[in-house]
């Protein structure tokens, strides 16, 4: 009887290995990969051995020794963070999770022996779980969605590193648009302080147009060394995210960033290719489908969570006469007296009842999102653009104008000094109008394709009772 159980069991258990997930040769990398290169066109690598690592390293040495643009930024970024590695080694994991929750449970193989005043007995026994080998495609399928949801997340953490790096990048570059241009305004207010200090001395200026030249600059040489703190640590926070270390921390930076495009995009379907396109939009969908399923796999099995059956097989030997051999099999099972799975059923149901509420949410604050995203864009390319297209050659103009003026004797070294004060005032306007402009332009693609910062209950799977355990649930 055993050795016809164990049979059966072995066949059984070659029916299921025939659906059952193996190992892919990438770890579900491949799903990744295909997402990013649709999103931003960019590579990743999921970094396992000494010659990848070399081939990484390579590309980065490569991409640092030019200057640094943003498309080259975010891409050492997807190749070189550690943190991004540790989210691809979770994915692995997840795989493995996948692959164990694809396999048959195996078969417990028992025996024992007992002898006393001359007689022995020896028991041989073959268990399997029945229950988790019947539920084993049901479980198996669960299973799959978990791990594509592996395979979105990290996408998704892909994505968010690269809406990361390129705002630290606009910061970066924006800062060392600032410095050189506060630096110049230092050098300027420089040389009119000494100016005001000689015209003093010979009594051509008093003591209030001094001090406001002194307090010039005195306080553009202080906004210069906040803008180096500044510009220093977003260039620190770039190279974090790049994953540098000491070789790759002099990176060569540009000194302002790019023009603005001619025109800014139109898109009318904003709030439909969001919800389309979203990723943790797909996270939620697909833990809904999983929560279905395990709703679907928990009804079936309410009853009865523990189901095992054994083949026996029992040797013994009698002195006082010949040895005989016993067959049989034995079943258990759990009673439902107390629980009837109820509890099982109504933790699964409000699980999945409290998904799809956060789902709807979700879509609901995706839509709104895009909207404001696409707002703020339009709002900060106009402003950017009023300053280049009004603001600033206006200054010029009147730069040139006062020159002119100054230069036929017209007006005083003090006018021109004040204008210079409020060209330099609008040129720092337009720098920061420009970067609030590309900072906009970067939300608005995690507004679309995801990235952003993670939202509270937004991104992580909910917490499901296990439908159909595979120790029985005792």
């Amino acid at each position: 009887m055993a050795r016809h159980f164990a049979r059966s069991l072995l066949v059984l258990a070659s029916v299921s290995l025939s659906g059952c997930a193996a190992f892919s040769p990438d770890s579900g990398m491949n799903a990744v990969s295909e997402l990013t290169s649709q999103t931003i066109n960019k590579d990743v690598a999921f970094v396992r051995t000494a010659d990848g690592a070399e081939t990484v390293n390579a590309a980065v040495r490569r991409l640092l020794s030019r200057t640094l643009s943003a498309e080259a930024a975010v891409q050492i970024a997807l190749l070189n963070n550690k943190g991004l590695q540790a989210v691809y080694n979770e994915l692995a994991f997840a795989e493995t999770e996948l692959v164990e929750q694809s396999l048959p449970p195996n078969p417990v193989f028992a025996i024992s022996r007992i002898s006393g005043n001359g007689a022995s007995e020896i028991e041989r026994q073959v268990v399997g779980d029945i229950l988790a080998l019947a539920t084993l495609p049901f479980r198996s399928d669960i299973a799959r969605d978990r791990f594509r949801q592996a395979q979105l997340r990290a996408a998704l953490a892909t994505l968010r590193l690269a809406a990361d790096v390129r705002r630290a990048y606009v910061r970066a570059v924006a800062g060392n648009e600032m410095v050189v241009l506060l630096t110049d305004a230092k050098s300027t207010a420089e040389s009119t302080a000494q100016l005001a200090v000689k015209l003093g001395e010979t009594g051509s200026l008093n003591k209030l147009d001094q001090a406001r030249e002194q307090v010039f600059y005195a306080e553009t040489t202080a906004d210069l060394a906040t803008a180096r703190q500044v510009a220093t640590s977003a260039r620190e926070k770039l190279a974090r995210l790049m994953g540098l270390w000491d070789d790759g921390l002099d990176f060569r930076l540009p000194n302002a960033l790019p023009p603005l495009p001619r025109r800014p995009q139109a898109l009318p379907s904003i709030e439909v290719d969001a919800v389309a396109h979203r990723i943790d939009l797909q996270i939620a969908r697909l833990e809904l489908t999983a929560l279905a399923k395990s709703l679907g796999l928990t009804e079936a099995t309410r009853f009865v969570t523990l189901l095992d059956l054994a083949g026996i097989s029992r040797r013994t030997q009698d002195p006082e006469g010949p040895p005989f051999r016993e067959r049989g099999f034995e079943v258990q099972f759990q009673i439902p007296i107390f629980d009837g799975g109820e509890v099982r059923v109504r933790q699964v149901a409000e699980t999945y009842n409290l998904a799809f509420n956060r789902l709807t949410e979700r879509a609901v604050n995706v839509r709104s999102e895009a909207r404001d995203a696409y707002r703020a864009y339009r709002s900060t390319y106009d402003i950017a653009s009023h300053y280049q297209r009004e603001i600033l050659p206006l200054r010029k103009i009147i730069t040139e104008e006062m020159q002119l003026r100054f230069s036929s004797m017209q007006v005083d070294i003090f006018a021109l000094l004040t204008e210079a004060r409020q060209r330099l005032a609008s040129l720092r306007g337009a720098i920061d109008a420009k970067q609030r402009f590309f900072l906009a332009q970067s939300e608005l693609q995690t507004a679309v394709n995801g990235g952003g910062a993670p939202v509270a209950g937004g991104d992580n799977p909910t917490t499901i009772a296990a439908a159909a355990p595979a120790d029985g649930g005792h």
